[in-house]
């Protein structure tokens, strides 16, 4: 399978939405795993306290707070989550493959999980700095804090390394749909005929 991976704020949402104009299928982790949360509000409400929980589902902004600063709780909750979140995804690929559709599997922890097997790793790539300025406005956040949600990813450099093909996303709009497209003459048919 081809997998898209990135770090916070580095424009991976961007790649899959132009890749989804190509016709591509797209496999999404953070979305699997929202519906995981949701679906398990019961279980969190028990494990990490009814405050957590918002109309029957998880307030994530909250828990993703809690999380942030507690690492045996974010572990509690990853060993809860990750297995259940792995099979939905090799669920989805198996329908994608099973129908011959060209889809590719958008996973932002790749590295950190260590969970999955790829044929292809591609990482959506911006310099650290401009990841840090990209952030601070999207989320309106102090560069402390950014800071601080960058670095408990792997570094955006060390990921660079491990990837098996890089989509740069340091300039425009313009250019990252012509970096998405050479990406896309890489891949050819996806993951049935793979070119690299």
């Amino acid at each position: 399978m081809i997998v898209i991976t990135g770090s916070i704020a580095t424009g991976k949402s961007s790649v899959c939405a132009i890749l989804k104009e190509h016709g591509y299928e797209i496999v999404d982790a953070d979305k699997i795993s929202h519906e995981m949360l949701d679906l398990h509000a019961g279980y969190i409400g028990e494990v990490f306290g009814k405050k957590y929980i918002k109309n029957g589902k998880v307030d994530r902004k909250k828990l993703g707070k809690l999380i942030f600063n507690n690492i045996d709780k974010k572990r509690e909750l990853e060993d809860f989550l990750h297995p259940k979140i792995k099979d939905e995804i090799y669920k989805q690929v198996e329908y994608f493959k099973k129908y011959r559709r060209r889809f590719v599997v958008d996973i932002p922890l790749y590295y950190e999980t260590k969970s999955y097997d790829a044929k292809i790793v591609a990482l959506v790539y911006t310099p650290k700095e401009l990841q840090i300025k990209r952030l601070l406005l999207r989320d309106n956040c102090s560069k402390e804090e950014a800071l601080k949600k960058i670095n408990t990813q792997i570094d955006i450099e060390k990921k660079k390394k491990l990837s098996d093909y890089i989509i740069d996303n340091s300039k425009d709009i313009n250019h990252l749909k012509d970096e998405v497209k050479k990406f896309i003459n890489k891949i050819g048919d996806g993951n049935a005929d793979l070119k690299i």
